[in-house]
């Protein structure tokens, strides 16, 4: 009987692709490419990484590489590819270099992946699954922005250093665009099942929140040289699992709306179910008015980059 492993590429040998890479090897969910410009780079960090393979006890075969027909087969691609952001920068001012870069990445897994399933990470996040999913042609099922899981995990570990309870037990969750204009729903966060309100003050949930909201601008602060890429890599790679094991989870991800919430032709971070067909399904959520505004908000934001991308030449 012949077993074929799943195949994972990941675009970009920076921080995050080459912790996608980890993740996924460390986790065995299959062989994984690691692709970059810079050939060395990628071929070098794979095989550091096959190497640390006896030691962590994995069979993922890793292997870097420069040309696109190595990621040939893949079920699932990440795309990290881009610039980081350093101090002073939104994510919004990446936005005219990572639409190249993202459409040339997209362009290459067009042709030698055309049945993979596409994770984009790259940032302005929004409107960088804007630029794959026009570039790809690909139906909304197979390209899903990753935001709303690194955001839901800022946020739990956050709880869960207020309340000193485990991470294992808080569940959160927040909607809309990746950056300033997200949508926590504390309303729907438990910690052991229990609503969050029985654990902390209305006021401490506002201040857990508002740090969610920055908490990328908090780490690239920190680092002064770059973002962070451990929490982003392992959220990509935890939807890439629910993909790839067909585990239908629900996770939040940034997914091109065709009329959820009144939203249209655009993606927007929801609740998603995943599975081996990539989006199984968008869950509505019934929103309250304040919940409502936010997501409105979010959605402006959105537009307003769309409307930036409109006038690139990319």
């Amino acid at each position: 009987m012949s077993h074929t492993r799943k195949k994972i590429s990941v675009i970009g040998a920076g921080f995050v692709g080459s912790t996608c890479a980890h993740w996924a090897a460390s986790k065995e969910l299959g062989d994984v490419v690691l692709l970059d410009i810079n050939e060395g780079s990628a071929k070098g960090k794979a095989l550091d990484l096959f190497e640390a393979s006896p030691v962590g006890g994995f069979d993922s075969m890793v292997t870097g590489t420069a040309d696109y027909k190595d990621i040939g087969g893949s079920d699932i691609v990440i795309v990290t590819a881009g610039l980081p952001r350093k101090p002073g920068m939104s994510r919004d001012d990446l936005l005219a270099t990572n639409a190249k870069i993202m459409k040339a990445c997209c362009e290459g897994i067009k042709e030698f992946a055309p049945n993979s399933t596409v994770i984009v990470v790259s940032n302005p996040l929004d409107a960088m699954a804007m630029v794959a999913m026009e570039t790809l042609g690909f139906p909304r099922e197979r390209v899903i922005g990753m935001a709303g899981v690194l955001d839901g995990a800022r946020f739990r570990s956050f709880i869960a250093e207020a309340t000193g309870i485990s991470v294992k037990d808080i569940n959160a969750f927040v909607l809309g665009g990746h950056g300033d204009t997200m949508v926590p729903m504390p309303r729907h966060c438990s910690v052991g099942g229990v609503p969050l309100t029985e654990f902390l003050s209305k006021e401490k949930i506002e201040e857990l929140v508002d740090r969610t909201r920055k908490g990328g601008a908090e780490i690239v602060g920190l680092l002064k040289t770059g973002s962070a890429y451990y929490a982003p890599s392992a959220s990509a790679v935890e939807m890439a699992e629910a993909i790839l094991k067909d585990q239908n989870r629900i996770l939040p991800c940034a997914a091109y709306l065709q009329g959820e919430y009144g939203i249209n032709g655009m993606f927007i971070g929801v609740l998603c179910q995943l599975g081996k067909n990539g989006l199984e399904k968008v869950i509505e959520v019934q929103l309250n008015d304040e919940e409502k505004a936010g997501l409105e908000n979010s959605k402006q934001h959105v537009e307003e980059l769309l409307t930036a991308l409109k006038k690139l030449d990319y």
